[in-house]
């Protein structure tokens, strides 16, 4: 061996600890050795001092080797232990082993290369089970700050969803708000635009032509505003659950042909055409009609209030037999790569300024993308600045 030993004998039997001595000092270079014959210097030496080695005999001063085996174990002393048994006396060996002994050496038996290959295996077996020890000491360190890390986790995991929670009560709240306003808003607005066109009609008695302009002012804002408040409203009901799909079979062709004609009076002021295509082998189809009106609606009345000059056209044809298509184009401002992303988020618009040049509350595509997830389809756009197509 190559570093220095620092070795004790633990022993009564003067000739052991000699036969030791005797059997070291030969094949090891720079030798500590240390006799002690009773268990209170050993306890004292080893409180104090470290040690490569132990050797310990069977019969001390003031004790036996098993019971200062035992003690030193429950102390918590961890050093390689080597038992020096009497000649075939296995129940002493297997006594001391039992009691937490790493090697023993018949008494007899003491050489150098006994002493040397028994030394070595057990400062090997020492160094490997230290190694082993600061491992798993680690890991339950590691462990330690994984449980604290989880337990943090799971506090943040509870205040998340307490926070959803009071985030999923303030929309439910905000959502049922924005409906009774609404609707408390909406019975007023039927009566002002009731009795407008009560005066439209010169009842009860004939108006200027001033107070027929003035009238009909009243009438047309009066009817922006009761789209924006249905908008509200539909969008209010769709985010608390409150509307159901309804599923029937209609006309889609006609549906779609009455929708358009419906909306066309909205181009009259405007330079604009309106033209419908439908290519159905079967116009029926089952599900909810109401639903699809509203799309149409939606999608025709942004597609006339976005475009200035031009034409808007719609086109319905089947993909398969198990799909229809809906595209509606028109040649008006267009959107722009970057706002495509948000257009379907409620309360989006592109312009967003108090001086914007079309008002509107910005639901109009978050209703028509609710409905036609509800309804299983799909919407996409595409768009430059100038053309916008739904599909």
């Amino acid at each position: 061996m190559e570093q220095a030993l620092k070795v004790l004998i633990i022993d009564n039997d003067q000739g052991n600890r000699l036969a030791i001595q005797r059997s070291l000092e030969p094949i090891v270079p720079s030798l500590e050795l240390t006799e002690v014959k009773s268990r209170r210097k050993a306890i004292s030496l080893l409180k104090r001092n470290s040690f490569n080695c132990v050797f310990l005999g069977y019969l001390l001063s003031d004790t036996t080797g098993v019971s200062l085996l035992k003690e030193l174990q429950e102390m918590g002393i961890e050093i390689p232990l080597i038992v020096l048994t009497p000649s075939e006396n296995r129940r002493i060996a297997q006594e001391f082993m039992k009691s937490g002994a790493w090697d023993y050496i018949v008494e007899s038996m003491i050489s150098p290369d006994v002493l040397l290959k028994t030394l070595k295996n057990s400062m090997r077996i020492h160094k490997a089970e230290k190694e082993l020890n600061s491992i798993n000491q680690q890991l339950r360190e590691n462990n330690e700050v994984l449980k604290q890390k989880n337990e943090e986790l799971k506090q943040q995991q509870k205040q998340i969803h307490l926070k959803n929670l009071q985030l999923q009560e303030a929309s439910r709240r905000q959502s049922q708000f924005l409906a009774t306003i609404s609707h408390e808003l909406r019975t007023p607005m039927n009566a002002i635009m009731g009795f407008s066109q009560l005066l439209l009609r010169q009842y009860p008695d004939p108006l200027s032509s001033q107070q027929t302009d003035i009238v009909q002012r009243i009438f047309n804002n009066s009817q922006n505003l009761l789209t924006l408040i249905n908008e509200v409203l539909d969008y209010s009901k769709l985010n608390t659950d409150q509307m159901d799909l309804t599923v029937e079979e209609f006309d889609l062709s006609m549906l779609v042909q009455f929708t358009i004609k419906e909306l066309s009076c909205l181009t009259i002021n405007k330079d604009l055409t309106l033209n419908v295509d439908v290519n159905l082998s079967n116009p029926l189809i089952f599900n909810d009609k109401n639903f699809l009106r509203r799309i149409l609606i939606n999608l025709l009345s942004n597609a006339i209030k976005f475009t200035p000059t031009g034409h808007i056209e719609v086109k319905v044809w089947e993909m398969n037999s198990q799909k229809i298509a809906i595209r509606v184009e028109d040649t008006g401002i267009g959107i722009a790569q970057e706002h495509l992303k948000s257009i379907f988020s409620p309360f989006q618009q592109v312009d967003q300024t108090l001086t914007r040049q079309h008002s509107g509350t910005g639901l109009g595509l978050a209703i028509v993308h609710s409905l036609i997830k509800m309804m299983e389809g799909e919407i996409h756009v595409t768009s430059e600045l100038g053309k916008a197509q739904f599909l």
